[in-house]
């Protein structure tokens, strides 16, 4: 081993985390860096060090390609399709920005593992099967807040927000408890998805993972996808770059 390398191991090790080396990247890249990014995904969530470790920023452009950000839940890095995938209000400003400019841009950063995730591609909504699936999963509570929310649009007050929500128990039958009364788990008033909710899958076409190093020597590296040959689509091979910090 050079010194050259000597000197980069310890940039990437010297730091632990539960006693675990903060690795650099391999030294010969992964031919798919989603293979990496879902592993990285997957530890942080066994971690449990870092709350809503599955959070990610979100960037979109609107028609007249002003930029707006927010932190969304990512439900999955799909290795098998190439892509991300998370959920939200088709009618939110995000929504609305897909709609016309379908290209996003989105971040993970695992602070407590020195690790951090960019990727950007085309975004493409969910199937009514996978949106349904997804949003039969969640807690009640959840399902019709998604109904008794206009997301990103104003309201005059929180008092007109919870009688939006008090509407919403109304109109599908579920009583209210008393003031200090918990929520029941499960209940059995069938709750559909409105048809404003649902999921996207950001395709990915470049990939960067970066590895926080001593004296912001980060190791960092990029991958695009190649050309795409005849049927490849989200398949199509990437090529990849380290990059200087």
């Amino acid at each position: 081993m050079t010194a050259e390398r000597d000197t980069a191991t310890i940039a990437c090790m010297s730091t632990t985390v539960r006693s675990i080396p903060v690795q650099c990247l391999p030294e010969i890249l992964p031919p798919d860096p989603l293979v990496l990014a879902a592993q990285w995904l997957a530890e942080a969530r066994a971690d449990a060090d870092q709350p809503n470790s599955n959070s990610m920023v979100l960037a979109t452009v609107d028609a007249r390609g002003r930029p707006s950000a927010r932190v969304v839940l990512c439900k999955e890095i799909s290795v098998d399709t190439g892509s991300i995938v998370f959920y939200t209000n088709y009618d939110s400003r995000k929504g609305r920005d897909l709609a016309v400019n379908p290209h996003a841009a989105v971040v993970f950063h695992w602070d407590h593992r020195h690790r951090q995730v960019r990727a950007e591609g085309a975004a493409q909504p969910l199937s009514d099967a996978e949106n349904d699936a997804y949003f039969s999963s969640r807690p009640w509570q959840s399902r019709l807040g998604a109904w008794a929310s206009r997301q990103s649009e104003p309201v005059a007050s929180r008092d007109v927000l919870i009688k939006q929500l008090n509407d919403a128990y109304r109109r599908f039958g579920i009583p209210r408890g008393g003031p200090g009364d918990a929520e029941p788990e499960r209940i059995d008033v069938p709750l559909p998805r409105p048809p404003h909710w649902g999921g996207y899958r950001i395709v990915v076409d470049v990939a960067e993972l970066w590895v926080e190093g001593e004296y912001r020597i980060h190791d960092r590296a990029r991958w695009t996808r190649l050309p795409p040959t005849s049927g490849a689509g989200a398949h199509a091979a990437w090529n990849a770059t380290r990059l200087q910090p």
